[in-house]
């Protein structure tokens, strides 16, 4: 009888703690979206999160899949995501607005799987409690702020298949097991270990590695690894990829490298390493070999090169190889490029008649080669500058030049259709269809091609994408792939588009599939591509929640009949706006493609622009002054367009930047650009003569600057020699123009692209800010960022900024920091690898005369003179290179602090710079011009600029 009553009982009790399960998981999802912004209108709707919450996933009634990529999120995760007892999935990636730590209550979903948050804002160090994760197969933490060490116990995740710690700013050594303590040499079953772009110090330990591995990319690039590379290495025959660049690797590579028979690619560049040139005769597969910038026996070059018959890429400039290059080497089948530039190659050059029909460029600079074969015929691109052979006299040869920097403007091309016009906001898709699109950037970081021309490759790309998508069920109607670009880590980008199948606009299910498609991992690439990340976008134009829960019956009826009492009154309130809302859209179509259209010029009625002191120019009038845009008045060229020097009718002399066809701005951003260049004056800062919206044409008119940039005096190339008394001065001209910018325009404005090559020299050798095409407003003095894709020039920019896409004025001090470091040294930022914060760290000794800086310091600052005030310089210069912007000063404290050591000096801070430069040889000085790529017209793209470059 017992028996018979205790088993309802029981029943009773199971049921009731399944009910109590899933009323708990509700609850815990709310204390979430109490902590978030921007959660799904869905999640408002419904009380019940298994029926209709977008992103969240139910099995048998407990939440068991939480997605919300790309969904504009804010907020911190709370320790109340360790309450979902049955969670499987979590992907929280490309909410850069969620912040603070990931809770140590991670640890308790012991059921999770994949642990996804790429692209995020989080912070702080990651908690040991990863290693309680026991079922988790994916671990994706990349492009976030993480500090601190790799935890031990992530050895402890039995079954991790793909390890992403990449792109954060983690320290300390490479954890392994010892004793009880776990490790990641641990996790046999691993196939990805990705830890590049970190501040990972100490060796690379033997025992990370096995033959029991089955480790496939191994990608440690750009951190402080040091001493040598553990023969170890060789046991994990597994191996497709290895990066190790960008290290400070010491001594020999192991010779038992030659066994790891399945590598595609190789990067051990920029490092320290020693010995003799490593034989890989048995990489047979071998793709991509990249061993620059070490510093091996001198050696002849290797016979086994011609072996490696996969070989598309070989670089290994300044390495020490001497003697002739043979013949044979070029005829390898897949060979596309080779930079072997900074040895002593000598010799005759001979690429023979039958090389490689897909070699696309030999880079030789800076070698002693003193005859070329095909010196009259040949057809790939090939670089001599700094051999002999380019030092006669009277030489033309185009491989005496160095080749002007270019990326690949590749889009994928309109399906047999042609392409429409779209109102704003909209992309015409590969099916010409007008869609809004969602858009981010892929990042392949090993690709086995160098050939960034060859259109075939992107086509393989979108087609596996799209078949991806459509496997997935999710509603593509096409995918375009556009504007590959090789960044200073060697990673392929290319900007991704993906349009809507059925609607002009995703709905939040489609933007939540999409997101976890590409931060699970569930798109596989053409192998061509190897290993990528993606990194999303923001999308605000939802077509709305993709479901609104189901409600009961009774309240069905009820809502269906109010719906229906309201329809009538609704049709007869429409009926009486259409005609009414179809004149406003007419009237804002006009204005959005033509927003001067009601602007009469003569009178300045109607759309007038807010402009101040900005002139409006007519065609003819610059036609006039630049003598019908003449090849003579012609003073520079690049991706915007054309600069000309023109003369007034007052005799002013001005600098035309005229954009190009297919470059052009929309009305309205052209029109926003003048009026916040109209509005900027300052003598430090260039200023904005006028401009011309006439004709279908665009131009913007700058005061002309005579003497060039402060690249151009610091390379030598302006003639005009800069002491340490003119860089304090120049140093104190931009960084008074750029106070100005942040605390005196209204609302303040950020540059964005503050670089010596965008600092101009007037006949006084005053200093001007120049370049305002990528500067942001804060729209209001209140908001302390904006949040933006990143553009800028790479050496330069902010890495919180490139981190997190939040944009504030402390990025501009940052790459001021970077200016002030490259006036003392006149060094690019990034060169051969070494990037000059970093080098300035490293060398300096504060116990030291010049803190110990002589070898870095550019020698015509006047070394042998007493420099005043310059550890002082050196010291707000690093400052203002801190990692984290909360640490670096305001430029109005950096204006004070160069004002002291002017004063220190001995200067008088408030004073002109030098009286003029006419002292100076102008006839020795170069013919380039200030308003040329590198100066006033840099950037006007729209997207992730072409010259994100090592400047």
């Amino acid at each position: 009888m017992g028996a018979t009553i205790g088993q309802p009982l029981l029943i009773l009790f199971i049921l009731f703690s399944f009910t109590a399960a899933q009323n708990n998981d509700y609850t815990f999802l709310r204390a979430l979206k109490d902590a978030w912004q921007n959660t799904p209108p869905s999640w408002e709707d419904n009380s019940d999160p298994c029926s209709g919450w977008d992103g969240i996933r139910c099995t048998n009634g407990r939440v068991t899949s939480i997605t919300l990529a790309s969904m504009g999120l804010t907020g911190s995760l709370t320790g109340d995501i360790g309450q979902f007892s049955e969670l499987q999935i979590l992907d929280l990636s490309y909410n850069t607005g969620l912040t603070g730590p990931l809770v140590p209550a991670i640890g308790n979903l012991r059921k999770l799987t994949n642990l996804i948050l790429v692209n995020c804002g989080f912070s702080g160090p990651l908690p040991d409690t990863l290693g309680n994760l026991e079922n988790l197969i994916y671990m994706s933490l990349n492009f976030n702020r993480f500090t601190g060490s790799i935890p031990p116990s992530i050895g402890n995740i039995e079954n991790l298949y793909w390890l992403d710690l990449a792109d954060n700013r983690l320290s300390g050594s490479i954890p392994v097991s010892s004793g009880t303590t776990p490790g990641l040499d641990m996790l046999i079953h691993a196939k990805h270990f990705h830890f590049g772009r970190n501040m990972l110090t100490g060796p690379l330990p033997a025992r990370l590695f096995s033959s029991n591995m089955t480790l496939i990319h191994l990608l440690f690039e750009n951190n402080q690894l040091s001493g040598p590379i553990p023969s170890t290495l060789g046991l994990v025959k597994s191996l497709e990829v290895v990066r190790l660049d960008r290290n400070r690797l010491t001594d020999d590579i192991p010779s038992n490298i030659n066994n790891l028979t399945g590598v595609f690619e190789m990067f051990l560049s920029n490092n320290r390493l020693t010995g003799p040139v490593p034989n890989l005769t048995g990489l047979g597969v071998l793709n991509y070999l990249d061993l620059s910038n070490n510093t091996f026996d001198e050696s002849s070059v290797p016979s086994w090169f011609s072996t490696l018959q996969a070989l598309t890429t070989l670089k290994m400039s300044n390495t020490n190889l001497v003697g002739v290059l043979p013949v044979n080497f070029f005829s390898i089948p897949q060979l596309q490029n080779v930079d072997l530039g900074g040895n002593q190659l000598n010799g005759t050059l001979n690429i023979g008649s039958t090389h490689s029909n897909q070699l696309q460029q030999v880079d030789l600079r800076d070698n002693q080669i003193g005859d070329f074969t095909q010196r009259s015929e040949y057809s790939i691109e090939l670089i001599l500058a700094g051999n002999p052979i380019c030092m006669e006299s009277g030489v033309t040869d185009k491989f005496c030049n160095l080749p002007t920097v270019t990326t690949s403007t590749y889009s994928t091309p309109p399906s047999n259709c042609v392409p429409t016009s779209c109102p704003s906001g909209q992309a015409s898709s590969p099916n010409c269809r007008c869609s809004f699109p969602y858009t981010g950037n892929l990042f392949f970081r090993a690709p086995s091609f160098s050939d960034l021309g060859n259109t075939s490759v992107y086509e393989s790309l979108r087609n596996a994408m799209m078949i991806s998508f459509q496997r997935s069920q999710l509603p593509v109607d096409s995918v375009s792939v556009r504007n590959p670009m090789k960044n200073l880590d060697d990673y392929l980008v290319i900007n991704l588009q993906v349009f809507p199948s059925g609607n002009d606009r995703f709905d939040r299910s489609g933007i939540l599939g999409l997101g976890f498609s590409l931060s699970n991992q569930t798109f596989k690439p053409p192998a061509a591509f190897g290993t990528y990340f993606f990194i999303g976008e923001n999308y605000d134009f939802l077509l709305g929640s993709s479901g609104s829960g189901k409600k009961s019956s009774n309240t069905g009826i009820i809502v269906g009949a109010a719906v229906g009492g309201c329809v009538l009154v609704v049709l007869l309130v429409v009926a009486g706006m259409y005609a009414f809302r179809q004149k406003g859209r007419a009237e804002r179509a006009t204005h959005e493609s033509r927003p001067f259209a009601l602007w009469d010029t003569t009178t300045g009625s109607g759309g007038v622009p807010q402009l101040k002191g900005a002139k409006a120019f007519s065609f003819e009038e610059l036609s006039k002054c630049t003598n019908n845009f003449s090849e003579t008045n012609n003073i520079g060229t690049g991706g915007y367009g054309m600069v000309y020097r023109g003369s007034l009718p007052n005799g002013q002399l001005i600098a035309i930047k005229r954009a190009k066809q297919g470059s052009t701005q929309g009305g309205l951003e052209f029109k926003t650009e003048i009026e916040l260049l109209s509005r900027v004056h300052h003598k430090n800062l260039v200023s904005l003569v006028g401009f011309c919206f006439d004709q279908g044409e665009q131009m913007l008119v700058y005061e002309y600057i005579v003497n060039g940039t402060v690249k151009d005096s610091l390379s030598g190339r302006s003639g005009i020699r800069l002491d340490w008394t003119r860089r304090l001065r120049i140093a104190l001209g931009a960084a008074k123009g750029l106070q100005y910018l942040h605390d005196l325009a209204d609302p303040p404005i950020i540059h964005r692209d503050v670089k010596t090559n965008n600092i101009l020299l007037d006949e006084r050798l005053v200093a001007k800010v120049a370049d305002f095409g990528l500067s942001k407003s804060l729209g209001d003095a209140n908001r302390t960022h904006v949040t933006t894709q990143v553009k800028g020039t790479m050496g330069y920019m902010d890495p919180e900024y490139y981190m997190t896409q939040q944009l504030t004025e402390k990025s501009d001090v940052y790459s001021f920091g970077v200016v002030l470091l490259e006036l003392i040294t006149a060094r690019s930022p990034i060169e051969k690898g070494k990037y000059i914060v970093r080098e300035v760290r490293q060398a300096m000794d504060r116990s030291k005369e010049l803190y110990n800086l002589h070898e870095v310091l550019d020698p015509t600052i006047g070394l042998s003179t007493q420099l005043k005030g310059l550890e002082r310089f050196v010291d707000v210069s690093l400052r203002c290179v801190e990692e984290t912007g909360s640490k670096r000063p305001t430029m109005s404290d950096v204006v004070k602090e160069i004002e002291g050591i002017m004063e220190l000096a001995g200067l008088n801070p408030n004073a002109e710079s030098a009286a003029n430069s006419a002292g100076y040889d102008d006839g020795s000085r170069g013919s380039e011009h200030p308003y040329t790529n590198d100066s006033l017209f840099a950037y006007s793209g729209d997207h992730f600029p072409t010259k994100f470059d090592p400047k």
